[in-house]
């Protein structure tokens, strides 16, 4: 072999190998770029995804709280007297009866449990009830609506019953647990009121929605 031909071959050679390793260069850059973009793309998906976690999380915290908010506000108070929530009249007649009237002025629901307690003319106990025992429990237990009213009957259709008539009353209400009373005592004046109201040896009934329930459950009702 010529010595031209040698030189000639070494070139084509020294060619072949450095377009070669460009290109096994250029292959390797190719890789580190693809595995950059795919551990970059994979970072972006996580962070997106830790992201949705989180508002999740603070919606579902925001919807619990709203939910707890609802059911304080959703909790019913227990009604309370006063001089002007509270009033008696006298029926006459065969069913003579005393009805005590409460009145919920305010914009929210109440409840009423039992009977109202009532000391005419400064007693030192309580009109007895017709339904249980002054501090005993049974279970009865309405609610009044906003607005709305409650009754309670005394029976005065014998003359042990009617009695004498009453200058005043002291009320209480009655609460959830024996023997305890809710916002009370107020007193009402019926000479200031201008109301004629007799109460003897009776007992009144337990609250009751409507005046007609109150008279049925004191006897005294249609």
């Amino acid at each position: 072999m010529t010595a031209r031909r040698f030189r000639s071959r070494s070139a084509a050679y020294a060619a072949l190998a450095l377009g070669l390793a460009g290109s096994l260069a250029l292959t390797g850059c190719n890789s580190h770029s693809s595995k950059k973009s795919k551990k970059s793309s994979f970072s972006s998906s996580k962070t997106s995804k830790t992201s949705k976690t989180k508002k999740r999380r603070i919606i579902g915290g925001s919807a619990a709280a709203a939910g707890a908010a609802g059911t304080a506000s959703r909790r019913v108070p227990d009604c309370y007297p006063s001089t002007y929530k509270v009033t008696f009249s006298q029926q006459t007649g065969p069913k003579s009866h005393v009805a005590v009237k409460f009145k919920n002025s305010t914009s929210r629901d109440c409840k009423l449990y039992n009977a109202p307690l009532l000391r005419f003319n400064n007693a030192k106990s309580p009109l007895p009830l017709l339904q249980g025992t002054p501090g005993h429990f049974d279970g009865t237990r309405i609610t009044v609506p906003a607005h709305g009213y409650a009754y309670a009957v005394i029976p005065t259709n014998t003359a042990a019953t009617k009695g004498t008539e009453q200058k005043s009353v002291t009320i209480d209400f009655m609460g959830i647990s024996a023997s305890s009373v809710t916002h009370g005592p107020v007193t009402v004046n019926f000479a200031e009121k201008r109301l004629h109201v007799s109460v003897g040896k009776s007992k009144v009934t337990n609250w009751s929605s409507s005046l007609h329930g109150a008279q049925l459950a004191g006897g005294v009702g249609n």
